[in-house]
């Protein structure tokens, strides 16, 4: 069985978060590892508090894991704070001086849903200058898309040139910007040699639909470990997200989570 890692946040309702990555790498026959950066209180109903991992803790998982595994691919997702970021930085990269070139992909979650900050500035600037070029994927939705690029993105026209922005930003990177709240629900994906596709999407009327970022960046990440070429690999993370939304079942008050593990009720 093939590992892979998730550095991120913990999130207790399971949504998102490294609870929500653990359980898409599950259902891609994979075995998943996680660092956790920040301790999250939320539910459902959203976010009430963060408290950041100390960097220390978060550095020492980090050579603590890779000490003994070998990873396939990462996933990177909430850094919280500068610190953090810089954590992140000088670990992919020393993997990359060892010439462990295993694919990483970046979910950039600057905010949550309800608008709350989960990255600091600071920590925005060092992720743009410093751990872009270190990363071959990222998946911003249009907001996060527009922060790290400074343009206004609102509409799918908006899409493609910032995309654009931010692939010239990070070098031999590829771009999943996600339209989730577009009608409908379009992604582009502009690839490392500058191929521009779009993958089409449905509106499904639901209220599981809270993590649904960090679904999309691991699955990618799976299906690109399981040895999918870029294209292919982004349409079934989609259509992985699709039917995750489509089979969820009501959990909790509020934004509930997807049904992750959907792919292992089918089988």
């Amino acid at each position: 069985m093939k590992t892979v890692l998730t550095i991120a946040g913990f999130d207790p309702s399971s949504g998102a978060g490294v609870t929500a990555d653990l359980m898409v790498f599950a259902a891609h026959g994979l075995f998943g590892v996680c660092c956790i950066t920040n301790l999250t209180v939320q539910s459902t109903m959203g976010v009430v508090s963060t408290s950041p991992v100390i960097p220390s803790i978060v550095r020492a998982t980090l050579e603590c894991l890779s000490s003994d595994l070998a990873f396939e691919a990462i996933k990177i997702g909430m850094l919280s704070d500068e610190a953090t970021v810089a954590v992140a930085v000088e670990f992919i990269g020393e993997l990359r001086a060892r010439g462990r070139n295993i694919p990483v992909i970046l979910d950039p979650v600057l905010r949550s849903s309800s608008g709350r900050e989960l990255l600091d500035p600071a920590g925005v600037v060092l992720l743009r200058t410093h751990l872009l070029p270190l990363v071959d994927w990222i998946t911003p939705n249009l907001d996060e898309l527009s922060v790290l690029t400074g343009q206004r993105v609102v509409v799918p026209a908006d899409m493609l040139p910032a995309s654009h922005l931010l692939q010239r930003m990070g070098g031999s990177l590829n771009v999943l910007a996600t339209g989730g709240h577009l009608n409908p629900p379009d992604d582009l994906l502009l690839t490392a040699s500058g191929e521009a596709h779009w993958l089409r999407g449905e509106h499904i009327s639901s209220t599981s639909t809270h993590g649904t970022g960090c679904a999309l960046s691991s699955a990618l990440l799976s299906h690109l470990v399981l040895g999918d070429e870029p294209l292919a690999a982004a349409v079934a993370a989609k259509e992985y997200v699709t039917e995750a939304i489509r089979s969820a079942e009501q959990i909790g008050h509020g934004r509930g989570p997807l049904n992750h593990l959907w792919p292992l009720q089918h089988r």
